[in-house]
């Protein structure tokens, strides 16, 4: 009897794998309280709405009453002053859209950007249900974007994770099938209809393939909602336009290119570091938090240590 070959870690997920950050996801969270140090914090991003609020009832003011929760129009109407009480909603909606396609399988010392991608999803996901909020997904790759409306059960954050998962096995090296820019525009349809408002997106990306057409439902998604980038990159892809000579493999074969070319060179800034400097520039511009990761560090430790935890 043949059995399956195990596939390595580092360039591929599973589902247990994902399953079991259950364990490392604490020492953070995505509260509108964050630590001083934390990169939600600072005049230069927005703060984190929190949960919504509901209205609850309208009565007569009462002493100690905030006065910006005053109804003026019923005040006046009946000659006495009124409040309207609210009460903050149990329940948020958490919506992490995460990257598998053809440029997130790479990785040149530790895993591949896929798999990072992959574990940041999944360390969000267990925190966000601990928290009692509620959290969907849109799994994206190079073909298509699959939407997975919020919901607050381990049972559903293992459906996520399964999709992911699949989604990630199913990366290869080789061409994509779709340009990046289109993938992206088949995201962003897709956030158009699952994600309402006064929820908080955290896109988990290397950012390559935005265009004029994304940077406007990048800017549509911040209206209603707070948005949050967790910037995927390898060491190697700010380098790879000053090495002067590097071997390339998809695991069977091996390429080795010389980054003395100037052709090659040029492309190289042009594709890679353009592009990382590009999306970042975006991020500035929306005040979008940025929260960088890497493929050679734990995940957790870089989730942990952007949002402030000692």
């Amino acid at each position: 009897m043949e059995t399956k070959p195990t596939l390595d870690p580092d360039i591929y997920t599973n589902l247990k794998a994902l399953r079991l950050l259950k364990y490392k996801a604490h020492g953070f969270d995505f509260l509108p309280n964050q630590p001083i140090n934390s990169a939600l914090t600072g005049r230069h991003v927005s703060k984190l709405r929190g949960r919504g609020l509901n209205f609850e009832e309208m009565r007569h003011y009462q002493i100690g009453d905030d006065i910006r929760t005053m109804d003026w129009k019923v005040t006046n109407r009946t000659g006495k002053p009124h409040v309207k009480i609210f009460s903050e909603e149990r329940e948020r909606n958490v919506y992490v859209m995460v990257d598998q396609r053809t440029s997130m399988f790479f990785g040149s010392t530790g895993r591949m950007k896929s798999v990072v991608a992959a574990e940041i999803a999944a360390l969000i996901a267990w925190k966000v249900i601990d928290s009692t909020d509620r959290v969907g997904a849109i799994i994206y790759n190079d073909s298509t974007a699959l939407p997975l409306s919020p919901q607050r059960s381990a049972n559903h954050v293992l459906k996520i994770l399964n999709e992911i998962a699949s989604k990630n096995q199913q990366l290869k090296a080789g061409k994509a099938q779709d340009t990046q820019s289109n993938s992206f525009a088949k995201l962003f349809h897709q956030a158009q209809r699952l994600v309402k408002h006064d929820g908080l997106v955290i896109l988990i990306t290397d950012g390559y393939g935005y265009n004029e057409r994304s940077e406007e439902q990048i800017k549509a998604l911040c209206q209603h909602n707070d948005v949050v980038l967790c910037h995927v990159t390898d060491p190697l892809e700010h380098d790879l336009a000053t090495l002067n000579k590097m071997v390339l493999s998809d695991g069977q074969l091996q390429l080795s290119v010389s980054g003395q070319e100037a052709q090659l060179r040029d492309a190289f800034a042009k594709d890679v570091v353009q592009a990382i400097d590009n999306f970042t520039a975006v991020a500035k511009k929306y005040r979008i938090p940025v929260l960088p990761f890497n493929t050679v560090d734990p995940t957790d430790v870089q989730l942990r240590k952007a949002l402030g935890a000692s």
